[in-house]
């Protein structure tokens, strides 16, 4: 799915999973982190967005703050999972409560389209659910971390050799080739006349 621009926040759905682009709003993790979730209508909107949801969910400063919890909660989960480490147990409770809950439900309209509606509850449901199946899932040995330096959002490689190296090549490959490019370029660029004068008279012997 392309970026989605909102009050110019851009939210990206490339990880394959809702669970994992939920993780994504949060961005540079490790480096200069940046939030996309730093108001409640924007994950309102970044749910309607993804498709778990037709119309935004009501939202407030402690609805937000209980998304950004099982949103860490799950990242770690994750994490975790990637670097073989043993999983939190508040981070376990936390994923198992919000799952607990209802998820959203679906409706077929008159006019043949379909609708997913709930509230907040729903929508959190829906999201650690989906964490849940994927950790405890196949999917859960395809999970991958971008390979651009920085980047942390993560993703299902799903390509057929397991060979996918970045979260979306608009946002990632693309600049990290690019890059690359620019390296060999200028590694095998021929000296211009200038500069071979300037190394030989940096060769010349003083009189």
């Amino acid at each position: 799915m392309s970026p989605f621009q909102s009050d110019g926040v851009a939210f990206v759905y490339v990880s394959g999973r809702p669970s994992l682009d939920f993780l994504g709003t949060r961005k540079w993790r490790t480096s200069r982190p940046e939030e996309l979730l730093d108001v409640p209508v924007t994950f309102a909107t970044w749910a309607v967005d993804a498709g778990i949801v037709h119309l935004p969910v009501d939202m407030d400063p402690d609805g937000l703050r209980r998304v950004l919890r099982l949103r860490e909660a799950i990242y770690r989960l994750v994490v975790g999972h990637l670097r073989g480490m043993p999983w939190s147990a508040n981070d376990l409770r936390i994923l198992e409560e919000e799952a607990s809950g209802p998820p959203t439900g679906v409706r077929l309209s008159a006019d043949r389209s379909l609708r997913r509606e709930g509230d907040l509850q729903s929508v959190m449901s829906t999201l650690a659910r989906d964490a849940v199946e994927l950790l405890g899932g196949p999917d859960a040995d395809r999970i991958r971390e971008c390979d651009r330096v920085d980047c942390t959002r993560l993703f299902i490689d799903s390509s057929r050799g397991g060979t996918r190296r970045w979260c979306g090549m608009a946002e990632c490959g693309n600049r990290v080739k690019a890059v690359s490019y620019r390296r060999r370029h200028a590694a095998h660029r021929p000296a211009q006349p200038e500069e071979r004068a300037g190394t030989m008279k940096r060769r010349l012997p003083h009189p």
